[in-house]
């Protein structure tokens, strides 16, 4: 196992670090579609609560990989998308698609 620093260092570890769980990857997923607001992200992922779907949410818009626009309206309005950085995640996303068809196969 690697000293934290070196772990802080490691370009492969940090992106681990960040997208290594279901929901974190599925959200990806769901948003390299396009917009989209809180309810159909939840119903997507499905059945991994709201409350682990918001705490990613705000993660990623931490690392500006996602940006979230809320409007004023009633009922209230949030919608999510991925940044110029969180759109560089498609071509390994696209990767783990064509690895899960070989895998069920």
């Amino acid at each position: 196992m690697q000293p934290m620093h070196q772990k802080e260092l490691c370009p492969v570890a940090r992106v681990a670090e960040l997208l290594g769980d279901e929901c974190t990857l599925l959200l990806i997923r769901d948003l390299l579609g396009g917009t989209k607001r809180f309810s159909e992200l939840e119903a997507s992922l499905t059945p991994i609560s709201s409350r682990t779907i918001t705490n990613k949410l705000k993660i990623l818009e931490g690392e500006r990989i996602i940006t979230r626009t809320a409007f004023k309206e009633r009922p209230p309005r949030v919608e999510y998308k991925l940044t110029k950085q969180g759109l560089r995640f498609s071509g390994l996303i696209e990767e783990m698609r064509k690895c899960g068809k070989l895998l069920t196969r």
